[in-house]
């Protein structure tokens, strides 16, 4: 055992002596590029005396960045994480110069923006050189890992590894079943062409299914019924609710902790994760005590948050500030040339992708994406025994792009590297670990509404009921997850002047929300739910109006005669309950919508309207209402025919000729395997499993 140690002791003494080597020989060249900075006095001194100030130089500097830059990153807390990034570089110039003025020479100068310039340099150099000498060393690529998340339980590693297996849900959010088949075989993915027996030696170790979402195919509704085994009253992504006149946004954060609430007290448990669990870039935290981006608890305020812990765990490496922030800036220029592209050649269809959008997609693509597999990262490695984690890089592009664009195929190259690092880490954690791979629902192509018809869904309305149409109209924003994400990075405001708390204008004037291909229409000024006989007497041409538009694929209200009707082209009406025999317009939607309509107009918040748009089955593209190109959020195509990818040891997620359906049902399954592995318990166990949407 003695030997042992000593034998870790010289080869971490090895690699140190090797690093500082590297960084003097980088001090030395940079000396002799840059103008501003010197290692010499302006008499010039000898070759020796040089290496020896560069040597000196270095080593103060790594010394410098060891012992003070963790206590920097602390004293900082308080400022908003993506300006600590900025941060980082201006920081790390100040230790160069400090330790520059430690040098005993007295001979080592730099301008301020130079030293920037030679500090950034040098720990990038510094992190690559400790990274390479320690790939071949599996307790220094743990240790080195462990700092890359500093995810540490109470600052060490567990004593002992646990007896039993760990599992990771990664959730490749808006990725769709045939997305994922088809990069599949176009050799986008290699990591999970392997894990489903298509790479070399052919040898699966993960089975692959398709499950259905509910109507409201997005990740509010998903995830919270993922993760905490309800998405009861959850129409869609945005909704008015009458009782408290406020309009809910499933990824404003006061919006996601209260649906979070609902959840655990629908259910009587709090979540997937409640015992030894951790949440990472989620909108909801699955009852995990280890939180990082989180956005139920994004609106807290003061040391309660821990949210955002995770951008600080991760910049607390100044050379991950350095390597994040030079992939983030290509990828504003990626997206700057690729939308300069779509626009000269006249791409069809497109939607307007300037403003600050190339930074948000960067956020996503690069920021987000580091920060949660680092932190992934760490949770493996000090032995959690469940961790879920959202990568959210996949939805972001493909709104704007297109989910089968060229785009979209990059970002999902970029998460099977990033799986494939997962994956070499479990190999160096303290227990086993079985990977899950999911998808909280895909994307269906289409141009967007107002692109085919020259209005959007919020004129049609105004037209229908006879309101003047204004000739300059608000645009309904996406409701992209990446957008708010970076709003609590830098800790704006949570409300946002394009997604209002309260009806705007008169109360008497409908109300008209989107969500990807999914329309609701209130009416704010009546308490309850209005009946299909109150809207024709109030506006007697609006339903008419939006049955019969090619665009729109059908309609829900309630009657008083019927319950819940269906309207569709051409005087269709036929109730919820004669769906089966007859499902009129539903019939091209699929298998299984009437049931999702049928749930869906039983929640106590559905708007008094709940219009789907036009589904094309042959091209499967929708329409959205909401400035995307691939969208989701209703039903039609490939947006509510997500993926679950789970280990061969687990035991199949449904039987033979079963389909999985509903989030809420994926919960269930998702327990089981957990209990599989004698692994975290949800409360109340007793629950059953196969809970049905």
């Amino acid at each position: 055992m003695g030997k042992e140690r000593w034998r870790r002791v010289g080869s971490a003494v090895w690699r140190s002596v090797a690093v500082w080597a590297v960084s003097t020989v980088t001090m030395l060249v940079l000396a002799g590029i840059l103008p501003d900075f010197r290692l010499q006095s302006a008499d010039g001194d000898s070759a020796t005396s040089i290496a020896v100030t560069a040597a000196l130089g270095a080593g103060a500097f790594g010394v410098l960045s060891s012992v003070v830059w963790p206590l920097l990153v602390r004293a900082l807390l308080l400022v908003p994480a993506l300006v600590l990034g900025a941060l980082v570089f201006f920081l790390n110039g100040s230790l160069l110069l400090l330790a520059l003025r430690l040098d005993p020479s007295g001979q080592s100068e730099a301008a301020p923006e130079t030293a920037v310039v030679v500090a950034a340099v040098m720990s990038a150099v510094a992190s690559a050189t400790g990274g390479a000498l320690a790939v071949r060393d599996d307790d220094a690529y743990r240790r080195r890992l462990y700092r890359l998340s500093d995810r540490r339980r109470e600052g060490t590693a567990p004593a002992g590894a646990p007896s039993t297996p760990g599992t990771v849900f990664l959730q490749f959010d808006g990725v769709g079943h045939d997305v994922l088949v088809d990069a599949v075989a176009r050799g986008l993915m290699p990591t999970v062409a392997a894990w489903l027996g298509d790479g070399p030696g052919g040898r699966a170790t993960h089975r692959l299914i398709p499950w259905r979402t509910d109507w409201s195919s997005q990740t509010g509704a998903s995830q919270l019924g993922i993760l905490h085994g309800s998405n009861h009253d959850v129409p869609a992504f945005r909704w008015y609710e009458k009782d408290s006149q406020e309009i809910v946004v499933c990824n404003r954060p006061t919006s996601a902790a209260e649906l979070q609430r609902r959840a655990v007290e629908h259910t009587g448990d709090g979540g997937l994760l409640t015992l030894d669990g951790a949440s990472r870039g989620n909108l909801f935290s699955g009852g995990a005590d280890q939180l990082a981006l989180v956005l139920s608890v994004a609106a807290r305020r003061g040391r309660d948050n821990r949210s955002r812990a995770g951008y600080f765990a991760y910049f607390s490496d100044p050379a991950n500030a350095v390597r994040t922030a030079l992939s983030f800036v290509a990828d504003v220029c990626r997206e700057i040339g690729e939308s300069t592209g779509a626009r000269l050649k006249k791409q069809r269809p497109r939607v307007g992708r300037g403003g600050l959008y190339p930074f948000i997609r960067a956020f996503a693509t690069v920021v987000e994406r580091d920060v949660v597999v680092a932190a992934v990262i760490g949770d493996m490695l000090v032995g959690r025994a469940a961790v879920y984690a959202d990568l959210v890089a996949y939805d972001e592009v493909a709104h704007h792009s297109g989910p089968r664009s060229r785009d979209a195929d990059k970002v999902l190259q970029r998460l099977d590297r990033s799986l494939a690092l997962i994956a070499k880490v479990a190999e160096h954690a303290p227990r086993a670990y079985r990977v899950v791979l999911l998808s909280d629902h895909g994307q269906s192509p289409g141009e967007t509404f107002r692109a085919r018809y020259g209005l959007g869904l919020g004129e049609l309305v105004r037209a229908g009921c006879g309101l003047p149409v204004p000739r300059k109209v608000r645009r309904t924003h996406s409701g992209a997850e990446a957008r708010v994400a970076v709003r609590a990075a830098l800790r704006r405001p949570v409300k946002e002047s394009d997604e209002p708390y309260r009806p705007a204008g008169p109360a008497s004037e409908p109300l008209v929300l989107a969500s990807g291909n999914l329309g609701l229409v209130s009416f704010p000024d009546v308490a309850h739910r209005m009946s299909r006989e109150e809207i024709d007497a109030r506006h007697p041409a609006l339903l008419t109006t939006l049955a019969n538009h090619p665009g729109i694929g059908f309609v829900l209200v309630r009657s008083e005669e019927h319950g819940g009707l269906v309207l569709g082209a051409h005087g269709a009406a036929i109730p919820l309950d004669e769906l089966d025999g007859n499902p009129g317009p539903l019939a091209e939607f699929g298998p299984g919508a009437a049931d999702a309509v049928r749930r869906t107009h039983s929640f106590p918040h559905a708007a008094d309207i709940m219009v789907n748009s036009w589904y094309d089955p042959e091209e499967g593209e929708v329409l959205a209402f909401e400035e995307q190109i691939g969208s989701h959020g209703g039903l039609g195509g490939a947006q509510g025919r997500p993926f679950l990818m789970s280990p061969l040891s687990f035991s199949a997620p449904v039987g033979d000729g079963e389909e999985l359906v509903g989030a809420e049902r994926v919960h269930g399954v998702l327990r089981r395997w957990l209990r599989e592995c004698d692994g975290p318990q949800v409360p109340l166990a007793a629950v059953d499993d196969e809970r049905v949407a």
